[in-house]
């Protein structure tokens, strides 16, 4: 009689590779963006891509850093290209990193995040990548950004601007003349 598997204290079925023979490479992507103030709104600039499903999600603008940039530099640029709105870094906010696979790749990616202040610009969406911007009010964020690490780097930004100001947490950097550049703020997620 042959040996049966399972509970029975015999050998146990092999499971199945269902990727038999296939290895995922591992890659490493940095990118940067951030949380862009506009100290006469009171709102920060966000955008919306659709999901694989045709959902709209709301996040953060960000995107990979190219050759010979900063994170800083890269937080500005794909701000203005993919909400239009012209920015400077106030100062690090912290970084999120999580792993996906995506065209047969496995892919670690780390994301800068950083404080900004807007300078100028209009709200936009001609990015081919964004389908929707808007300016949101500071304290609806928590509940219209999609991803959970995002919120948390949101709620960072504002008991940081409670902190450094006595006059209310919706009140942004330049509109209550605080210099953000030099608060000091853990930057490790």
């Amino acid at each position: 009689m042959p040996h049966s598997s399972g509970r029975s204290g015999g050998p146990k079925p092999r499971r199945r590779n269902r990727r038999r023979g296939r290895r995922l490479k591992t890659v490493d992507e940095t990118s940067a963006g951030g949380l862009v103030l506009d100290p006469l709104r009171r709102a920060a600039a966000i955008i919306g891509r659709l999901d694989r499903r045709g959902r709209l999600l709301w996040s953060l603008p960000k995107g990979h850093i190219e050759a010979g940039e900063t994170a800083e530099q890269t937080a500005v640029r794909e701000v203005a290209e993919e909400t239009g709105i012209d920015s400077r870094v106030l100062q690090p906010l912290g970084s999120i990193d999580y792993w996906f696979v995506a065209e047969d790749r496995r892919v670690h990616k780390t994301v800068h995040h950083f404080l900004l202040e807007a300078l100028g610009g209009e709200l936009s969406d001609e990015d081919v990548e964004v389908t929707e911007v808007a300016w949101v009010p500071l304290g609806e964020l928590d509940e219209r950004l999609a991803y959970a690490d995002e919120r948390r780097l949101v709620r960072r930004a504002v008991e940081l601007l409670a902190d450094r100001n006595p006059t209310g947490p919706d009140r942004a950097p330049a509109a209550a003349g605080l210099d953000l550049a030099d608060a000091n703020v853990d930057g490790a997620e």
